[in-house]
């Protein structure tokens, strides 16, 4: 009996031992995502890490990673400046962190967002939704939803850094049976204020390498959406010189549309940085700089009229409007009835816009 004692103190030990272990282990992960992160993730460490095999949770994890990533290779690039990290909550459900720099040497603003929100989803949205196809079935007019993304917008200072956005999104709708309709969203774009081919095909080199991965027919259809998305009716011309987009996508299986959208996700920083390290430091003109106010200016006006996380964001009650408009440049320009002269370099670029081009066969 005094022997059995014995063993089961020393089994309670080694359990103890064990636990304490792993509890070392935890703080030892913990503080590895930390360090990856720019602020705490909204759902909290422990809860991510408690329900780690949902995929709500890994995708969580994956944009605060992703933050981290872009907004750490854009601070190295510009030392003299800082991101300002600012945490917001949402009385509704949920909130986000915002990371901006601006006014450094070489980017004017950059705005790297993270918002993980939840709810009921309003009126207004879910019509935008059932618009596109959705067919909800809401229980007594409410519709349960939980949406979360990381979103970026870069607008360098000199004119021959083009600017860049991307944004990677997933959202769950609980309809009245209990049904959950989930979907994933996303892509990355180049809008360039003069042309530059070996940027263009570099560009979009590396999207495709991230789309092949996973099925070849992914980046001919994803960059042929995002030529269509990207269109200012009322200009005849597309923002940029696209890259890839995609919306609504909710096969072959949550898993795997999953880890597509976590490749186009690694592949932000190496389709961007080089661009920016092999010209920020390129010399320009007063000419070329008001050029590229005002190309920032239809950038505006895409954003203003046609950009659907835009309206998504102003119709959803509580949305923080600073994140929404984030993307909007520090400066911009219109003026009145401005054409470049014919076989100029701005008018290479408007020829690009008007009729997209394949740079990578």
């Amino acid at each position: 009996g005094a022997l059995g004692g014995v063993g089961l103190g020393l089994w309670r030990w080694q359990q103890a031992a064990m636990a304490a272990s792993e509890g070392d282990e935890d703080e030892k992960e913990e503080e590895e995502l930390r360090q990856r992160f720019m602020a705490p993730p909204v759902s909290g460490l422990r809860e991510l890490r408690r329900r780690r095999r949902e995929l709500r949770s890994r995708m969580e994890l994956l944009i605060m990673e992703t933050q981290g990533e872009v907004c750490r290779a854009l601070a190295a690039l510009d030392p003299g400046a800082a991101f300002a990290v600012d945490t917001w909550e949402r009385k509704e459900g949920g909130g986000g962190i915002s990371c901006v720099l601006q006014d450094g040497e070489v980017f004017e603003k950059a705005g790297v967002n993270v918002s993980v929100v939840f709810g009921l989803l309003s009126e207004e949205a879910a019509r935008q939704m059932r618009s596109r196809g959705k067919s909800l079935k809401a229980k007594d007019g409410k519709l349960p939803f939980c949406a979360m993304g990381v979103s970026s917008v870069i607008h360098p200072k000199n004119p021959h850094v083009p600017t860049m956005h991307f944004n990677y999104r997933y959202f769950e709708i609980e309809e009245a049976d209990g049904t959950k309709q989930w979907w994933f969203g996303g892509g990355t774009d180049l809008t360039p204020t003069y042309l530059n081919e070996e940027d263009a095909v570099h560009f979009h080199k590396t999207l495709k390498e991230a789309c092949d991965k996973h099925d070849l027919k992914l980046y001919p259809k994803y960059k042929k959406w995002c030529d269509d998305y990207f269109y200012i009716k009322h200009r005849g011309e597309r923002r940029g010189i696209g890259g890839i987009f995609f919306d609504d996508v909710d096969s072959p299986s949550k898993e795997e549309v999953f880890q597509f959208v976590k490749s186009c996700a690694k592949a932000v920083v190496p389709c961007y940085i080089p661009i920016v390290k092999r010209h920020c430091h390129d010399s320009f003109t007063p000419e070329e700089k008001l050029w590229q106010q005002l190309r920032r200016g239809r950038y505006v006006e895409f954003n203003l009229v046609y950009d659907r996380g835009t309206k998504f964001g102003l119709l959803t009650p509580g949305s923080r409007i600073e994140s929404i408009l984030m993307s909007l440049p520090l400066t911009a320009r219109w003026e009145y009835m401005h054409t470049p002269p014919e076989s100029s370099k701005e008018a290479e670029i408007l020829e690009v816009l008007r009729n997209p081009k394949d740079w990578v066969h």
